[in-house]
């Protein structure tokens, strides 16, 4: 039976005429599938449904998503992201070579809230890891990176919260129907983007903190290493704590043009 497949020319020019026509006509396409942006269910065979390509550096894994959630297209992730993203969709392990398993997988933690600067309020995330970033590559007690590399991709290092930073071109903030989807970094060698932090599930914000997005079409992205800010239950208290991050130089930020809407 065919299906209600949108396949984008993005998605259609990786899997070629032959595989998109196979799916729309329902030959390899799924009827029931869980979205891969909100996880709940779908069906392809009664509601639009979009066609999500992840691709990997040796791995594609085609994926589905209520049309209404997320559009057809194509996603660059690492190798690793990839694996993360089969276990989600699948439910399946994917067995890792031993000396790949990082000892200890560092987590971004992503708080939004809304930061007055100047007399206006601002679309804010958050970003910290759960423990100490090392540089790819190295070994050993390096030391925590974190800021040194965002510094090094064009993130400013702040003294204080007084004015709004300046535009990272090339980095965007992904909105998807009013929900939080991904952190996209420009890909290598100008390619499309891809994702830097990407939401397990989408995040839900505030209204205000979406109209204020809405209306600036950029987000601030503020960046602080482990046990800089913690999980602050108020905006007031996440404002405080960036401003102790700031003053001690632990605090990196950059204004994220918005994606999506």
């Amino acid at each position: 039976m065919p299906r209600m497949l949108d396949v984008s020319d993005e998605v259609r020019a990786e899997i070629g005429d032959e595989e998109a026509d196979r799916l729309l006509a329902g030959e390899t396409a799924p009827g029931s599938y869980d979205c891969t942006s909100c996880r709940t269910p779908g069906d392809s065979e009664q509601e639009r449904t979009s066609t999500v390509l992840f691709i990997g550096d040796e791995t594609a894994v085609l994926a589905f998503a209520h049309a209404g959630c997320l559009p057809s297209q194509v996603v660059q992730v690492t190798e690793e992201q990839l694996r993360g993203a089969v276990k989600s969709i699948t439910g399946d392990t994917v067995d890792l070579e031993p000396d790949k398993v990082a000892p200890e997988q560092a987590v971004l933690g992503v708080t939004s809230g809304l930061i007055l600067i100047g007399g206006e309020l601002h679309p804010a995330l958050v970003v910290e890891p759960t423990v100490p970033i090392a540089r790819p590559g190295t070994t050993g007690d390096s030391g925590d990176e974190f800021l040194p590399l965002l510094v090094e991709q064009g993130f400013m290092p702040l003294a204080e919260l007084s004015a709004v930073p300046p535009v990272l071109h090339g980095w965007s903030v992904l909105l998807a129907v009013g929900q939080l989807h991904a952190v996209l970094q420009p890909g290598q060698n100008g390619g499309r983007p891809v994702a830097w932090w990407q939401a397990h599930q989408p995040l839900q914000v505030t209204e205000g903190w979406r109209a204020a997005a809405n209306k600036h079409q950029q987000v601030l992205m503020f960046a602080a290493p482990v046990g800089s800010i913690g999980r602050q239950p108020r905006e007031d208290l996440l404002r405080d704590a960036l401003d102790k991050a700031a003053a001690n130089g632990r605090l990196v930020a950059a204004a994220l043009p918005l994606a999506g809407t």
